[in-house]
Order: structure tokens, then sequence, then C-alpha cells
């Protein structure tokens, strides 16, 4: 309005406004929407589409931009995600910026090959690579970045955006045979790599993994599989209601050592911080239990410890969030010679 009104050179009758870096197409529909209230998105090409939601950010219609921003969340594919989630970077666009990471998560390989990847700036290419929840290979996001950096000269870019590679999460071999080939990493820093992978407890690496917030990932839809205990289907088929001594239950024996229980594998490595099993409860018995994860099945973390507790019934567990494979295992070091049961 001020440049309408203020006294500017563009408020004179004869004056031209340009309107800079503005398409045409995406100006057009906007100019319908103010004058009809309405604008048919689904039949705009993306490249116009982003325009427009630029255009409803710039003059405030954030109605408009709301809007453009809940279809936008809906047309999500491989080859515009890393567009739109440059976009809504820029415009700090926090729904759709998450909705947009979140479809990069699921997909990271195909996004780590798409082209859209190679047009990201560097800061949106950093939010996508740092996030733990970016579950691709270390070795697939190392050549992508690699990628991208060969299309840009600024060597102060280049050891940014390369320091966000995990490199001990890579093995040996790729470290030696992929990254030291690629001159883009200096032999000091490929050597802290190797030492720091060589000393570290594996569960203490910085894993990426799937995230799938408020859903069972124990489950057979995904992948989970049980690898140790006794009666193994019934542990994951989401039955809480039918069970009695002879099914529905999967359990294990007691032993002095403590290390009989029951195991899942996840589908994938997994961000879990929230476990809720069900002990046996149809008598009057009570459990004490610890509950472990693991990538590897050699280094264990008990992320609950419940050994000196008597509990029954449902369990709700909360830790702080980890990445494993193998899913929260609950070994029952119980107070009764029985063999005890559990259910998640």
């Amino acid at each position: 309005m001020a440049l309408l009104y203020g006294g500017m050179k563009e408020s004179q009758p004869q004056a031209e406004v340009s309107l800079e870096e503005t398409r045409a197409e995406a100006f057009s529909m906007l100019l319908r929407y103010l004058y009809t209230g309405r604008a048919s998105l689904s039949s705009a090409r993306e490249e116009v589409l982003l325009d427009f939601l630029g255009l409803a950010h710039r003059y405030g219609l954030q109605p408009l931009e709301d809007s453009t921003s809940d279809f936008l969340r809906t047309v999500l594919h491989t080859g515009n995600v890393c567009l739109v989630f440059d976009v809504a970077s820029l415009y700090s666009l926090s729904a759709l910026g998450a909705a947009c990471c979140s479809y990069m998560d699921k997909h990271a390989p195909d996004v780590l090959n798409s082209d859209g990847f190679l047009a990201l700036s560097k800061t949106a290419l950093l939010t996508v690579v740092r996030r733990d929840s970016f579950a691709a290979s270390e070795r697939e996001i190392f050549q992508a970045l690699c990628r991208w950096c060969r299309q840009r000269s600024e060597s102060g870019e280049t050891q940014e955006v390369m320091a966000a590679v995990r490199l001990p999460l890579m093995t040996l071999t790729e470290m030696l045979n992929v990254v030291r080939p690629s001159g883009l990493l200096s032999p000091d820093h490929l050597l802290d790599a190797i030492k720091l992978r060589s000393e570290s407890r594996n569960m203490d690496l910085n894993f990426r993994g799937m995230l799938i917030p408020e859903e069972n990932i124990a489950t057979m839809k995904h992948g989970a599989q049980v690898t140790k205990g006794e009666l193994k289907s019934a542990l994951l088929d989401g039955d809480t209601q039918n069970y009695d001594l002879d099914h529905g239950f999967s359990r294990h024996p007691i032993e002095e050592d403590g290390r009989a229980g029951i195991q899942v594998k996840l589908g994938q490595p997994s961000i879990i911080n929230h476990v809720r099993l069900l002990l046996w409860d149809r008598d009057s018995r009570s459990y004490s239990y610890y509950v472990e994860v693991s990538m590897d099945e050699l280094d264990w973390v008990r992320v609950v410890d419940h050994s000196k507790f008597l509990c029954r019934s449902w369990q709700n567990l909360f830790f702080t969030p980890r990445v494993c494979r193998q899913a929260p295992s609950p070994v029952v070091c119980g107070v009764t010679p029985s063999t005890p049961a559990c259910k998640r």
C-alpha cells in the first residue's frame, strides 16, 4: 500500500509497477483469487504453484498461504519434495517443512538420487542430512553430498557440508575405498573417524533410523519378527484380550544368569522411546524385569531396569530416544520359579 499510495513514483497514475522475480502466470492466479476468492491449485504447474505460494507470503495473505501449503503437502513426491522444502525453508513455513522432512525420511535413498536434491540450498541440505531420522546408509549420503559439492566451487561450503557425514557409521572398507579417493575430506579427518569407530561402543555411535511417530512398529506389518522366546507368534499379533496359559502369550524361562528373554528384531533400524508390554496378569504373581536394545545383537544397552521392583499387567515404559534394530527385549528375572509371559 505504501508503494501505491505513499507518494512514491509508482503511485502516479501513468506509472508502471515492476514486480521483480514474479511469474506472470502466478500473478494472474493471485489477481483471480483477489477478485473471485477462488484459485485452481490442482491445475497449476508446480513451479507456478510455488511462485503463487511466494506471492501469498509476500503480500500477507495468510489464509491463501495456509491453503496452498496444505495442498502442496498432499502432492509431494520424490521429484518435487526438495524444491518444496527449499521454498518452505525460505518462507519459514513450519508445517509444510515438517511434511517435506517426513516424506524425505521415508524415501531417503530415492531423494538422494533425485535431481532436486542437487538443487537444494546449503541451509536446506544440512537440515535434511543432519536429521537422525533421515534413514539412508551413510555411504549413500556421502556420495550424494559429493555430487552436490562438485556443482559448487566454494571450498568453505564443501567443508561444512561434508562435516555432516557421520563417517564412523561407515565400514573401514568404505572409508578407505569410497571416502578417501574423493579428496573432499582431509586425511586427519578420516583417521579421526577410524579412531572413533575402533574405540567406541557400537551403541554409542550416532546411528540413523526410521521414525514413525505414534505407531507400533513391533508388528509383522513393519517387518518385525520374534527371534527369541517361546510361542513367538503370539507376541506381535496385536490381540491383547484373548489369552490364557495355553495360547496368546509369548514366554521364556527364568534363568540364574538373567540372559534368557524375549527378543524382537525390527524390520529396519528405528528410533524408539516408548514400549508398552503386558505382563501375565491372570493370577496374582508379580515379576521383575529389564529391557535392553541393540543394533547388532552384540552390544546391548539397558533402557529400563525394573529388576528390583514387583510389576504386573500393563507396563508403559518411556526412555531417551534410541536407534535400534533389536527392539526392546524384556528379560524377566522374576521372583517366582514359574515361567513368565508377556505380550506387546
